[in-house]
């Protein structure tokens, strides 16, 4: 049972109780429910509150009554659970919570916040993106098997080729890597993105996967002929990389994707197995490369509204 001695009068009570009872808070209009033993766990300011050794406010309903901000009282309450909590991001919440652990008197909490205030005005930030390089297949598996997010892997290899590039090959990888940099900044949370500029297998070509195993992949790179010599050209078809992409997102889930949604954001309908763009395919295929290349910029259309409008990514 909770043991409490009212006055009243004033409205202040005593509060003593078995660690697993609950009581209920409201901390400057902010409402928690939380046990005895929490509150005391700790050699802290709310352990004499909640121990009988402190007054405290209560009104008719039984609420204890403290009179601070409850923005970060969730936060206190964590720290007193686990020992440790995830500090804000921002400066001036962390500078806010270290006012309310002052207060409270919980010393290390206030030591992290302080530790965190002067990290920021040292500029010590902590990187919001990370791509690995890939250094051998072994590796690259491990990565790939190991993470519970959709990969994608860009390969870029400029000195693979072995025939002379077409003009605007040079600008087109450029363009591959800007995208590659562009989507890991945007879905780096959502999706891990790998590097590999060591294979030999291929010059530019995006690999996606889900739950470990690839998906599909995009080719950027084909074999022209001018004249009588052979030219390597390199393209960059963003529309087909932005719908792989948003293809890919559907294996953050861990069950398969819905072959609807699979069907919804393909352009070739193609949900069962692997799909792959090359441009040789399409030059022997003229008149579906034109249907193609409307359904894909279609697709690229959907796909900036749905980022504009549910995301607000662009």
């Amino acid at each position: 049972m909770l043991n409490s001695e009212i006055d009243t009068m004033s409205g202040k009570t005593t509060i003593k109780g078995n660690p697993s009872q609950y009581v209920k808070l409201n901390v400057g209009g902010c409402l928690h429910y939380t046990t005895i033993g929490t509150l005391t766990k700790h050699d802290t300011m709310l352990r004499a509150m909640f121990s009988g050794r402190m007054e405290v406010l209560s009104d008719s309903d039984g609420w204890i009554l403290i009179d601070r901000c409850g923005k970060h009282f969730g936060t206190i309450l964590n720290f007193l659970r686990d020992g440790s909590v995830t500090l804000p991001e921002s400066t001036k919440d962390i500078v806010e919570l270290l006012a309310e652990a002052k207060y409270y008197c919980i010393a290390e909490l206030a030591e992290s916040c302080n530790k965190a205030l002067a990290k920021k005005e040292r500029g010590e930030l902590e990187p919001t993106c990370r791509v690995p390089l890939i250094t051998s297949q072994k590796e690259e598996e491990s990565l790939i098997s190991s993470t519970t997010k959709p990969a994608i892997k860009l390969l870029i290899n400029r000195h693979n080729n072995k025939y002379s590039y077409t003009t605007a090959s040079d600008d087109n990888l450029l363009k591959n890597i800007e995208l590659f940099d562009k989507l890991s900044l945007w879905y780096s949370n959502r999706v891990l993105f790998l590097k590999d500029v060591i294979s030999t297998s291929e010059i530019c070509c995006w690999v996606f996967y889900g739950h470990g195993k690839k998906v599909s992949e995009v080719c950027c790179t084909s074999i022209v002929y001018a004249t009588d010599k052979k030219h390597t050209k390199v393209e960059c078809p963003e529309a087909r990389i932005y719908e792989e992409t948003l293809n890919i997102l559907l294996y953050e889930n861990r069950n398969a994707p819905d072959q609807e949604l699979m069907q919804a954001t393909s352009t070739r309908g193609a949900v069962s197995g692997m799909s792959s763009y090359t441009s040789d395919e399409e030059e022997d295929r003229p008149g579906k490369m034109v249907i193609d290349e409307m359904m894909v910029f279609s697709k690229y259309i959907q796909w900036n509204l749905y980022n504009s409008l549910v995301l607000g990514e662009f």
